[in-house]
């Protein structure tokens, strides 16, 4: 199974992303079956450019994406759809959060009481 995502190039702090695809289990770094493009997020638009021809000939055979090219490929009116959740939260810290949200509104509901 192929997968077209980002793998990241470029220096420390001005990251570059190359449109890669490679199959799906192996890392963003290893060696391209074929590189499709690059996105550079730090212009102002950020830059995309894909060949379009080959990206659909990847979707066609069948290549899944990563959830950020998805939506960059949304953007481009490559591919239609919607878009995806890329943010990512583990179960432990939603249920942190969930709590602490509860304390927040447990906290204003007394303060309104006592006014």
């Amino acid at each position: 199974m192929q997968s077209i995502r980002l793998s990241r190039v470029g220096k420390r702090s001005a990251p570059v992303y190359r449109v890669v695809v490679l199959p799906k289990h192996n890392d963003p770094w290893a060696i391209a079956t074929e590189i499709l493009g690059h996105y550079n997020p730090r212009k102002n638009p950020p830059e995309l450019v894909l060949n379009v021809e080959r990206v659909k000939y990847w979707l066609d055979k069948g290549a899944e994406t990563s959830n950020t090219m998805w939506n960059l490929l949304l953007d481009q009116k490559i591919v239609e759809g919607k878009k995806r959740s890329v943010s990512h939260i583990s179960g432990t810290r939603r249920v942190k959060l969930g709590e602490k949200a509860a304390e927040t509104v447990k906290t204003q509901e007394a303060a309104k009481a006592k006014k």
